[in-house]
């Protein structure tokens, strides 16, 4: 894989005791020293104006300004310093590079991942939140919108719902949203019943599994709810939200998705997108236990590098069926 990366995100400070630290980036880099095809691709900043495009240019101005005024603690999660500013634009230029890179035909070993941060999926338009400034992801379907794709699709396999993806293409056809999620985790949206408004309607896709949901619950999701509704909406570009904090060694949730898992989440992405014709690219997310974060983005690396992952043994369960086929109900897969 082709990796963006930019050394200012090490910048964005968020103390000692904070989960979403520098460390996390540091670790990965680390660990993807000991695999071959591994290339790092310095993108530019995003250009302020496209980000003012789904988010509200007076939050955009207060969060440069809080910033330039020396940070702190914008909620009780959210932290930044004075220079979160330049690790936020950096980040969310990297996620752009992954969108256009992906589009200009970059595939296979050349596949796109952006390694930003701070993270993105719980920005909303008008705010930050859960770690989040700028939602990365939403800034780089965006971009290609703007390019030549007429429809952008994004999974989201963070443990936590990606409320501000959710929320700024909630009402818009031209993005379809999905999201496997953990119930009862911060910030508590994303239910099945949220799917869109208007000429929206059926383009937001949530599968919130109860604590303990594993490698097969996640595969069986994808197999009969996600991949179907993406087929039939056809985009030109499937960004995937990658957080690694699913993982079963995950400090911060209470999941079950193993290193493996990941390998093979990655490999029915890799299918989907081929089947649909679309480009592919990754933007990071969230991923709190740092040899878990490390080894798992290294097996989607392992993944484009011909790497077959091993499918679980395990059984569907049955908290798992019975949202799978509460999501039948509204029109997800089939029961």
């Amino acid at each position: 894989m082709n990796f963006g990366y930019r050394e200012v995100c090490l910048d964005h400070d968020t103390g000692p005791r904070h989960p979403e630290s520098p460390d996390r980036l540091r670790a990965i880099r680390r660990a993807l020293k000991e695999h071959h095809g591994v290339e790092y691709v310095a993108a530019s900043d995003v250009d302020v104006d496209l980000v003012t495009e789904v988010h509200g240019a007076d939050y955009i101005d207060e969060f440069r300004t809080f910033c330039e005024e020396g940070g702190g603690n914008w909620d009780a999660d959210t932290v930044a310093v004075e220079a979160t500013w330049d690790a936020a634009l950096a980040a969310a230029g990297l996620a752009v590079w992954a969108a256009e890179s992906a589009l200009a035909g970059d595939d296979g070993r050349d596949t796109p991942f952006a390694l930003g941060r701070p993270p993105g999926h719980h920005a909303v338009g008008d705010d930050a939140m859960g770690f989040c400034f700028i939602n990365n992801v939403a800034v780089a379907a965006q971009a290609a919108l703007e390019a030549d794709a007429e429809r952008v699709a994004v999974f989201d396999w963070d443990v936590h719902h990606g409320n501000g993806t959710q929320d700024i293409f909630y009402d818009r056809p031209d993005v379809f949203y999905a999201s496997i999620h953990e119930d009862g985790l911060y910030p508590g949206t994303g239910d099945v019943d949220e799917t869109g408004t208007g000429d929206a309607d059926g383009t937001n896709l949530n599968v919130k599994y109860k604590p303990g949901a594993d490698t097969a619950d996640y595969l069986a999701a994808i197999d009969e709810c996600l991949a179907p509704a993406i087929r039939d909406y056809d985009p030109d570009l499937l960004l995937i939200s990658a957080g690694f904090d699913a993982h079963e060694h995950d400090p911060i949730s209470r999941m079950r998705v193993s290193t493996e898992g990941y390998g093979a989440m990655t490999d029915r992405v890799r299918t989907l997108a081929d089947a649909c014709g679309a480009d592919l690219g990754f933007v990071l997310e969230g991923g709190y236990g740092l040899d878990t974060l490390a080894d798992s983005l290294t097996t989607v690396h392992e993944v484009f590098d011909g790497y077959q992952p091993m499918e679980p043994d395990d059984e569907v369960s049955d908290d798992a069926r019975d949202v799978l086929d509460a999501l039948a109900d509204q029109g997800f897969g089939s029961k």
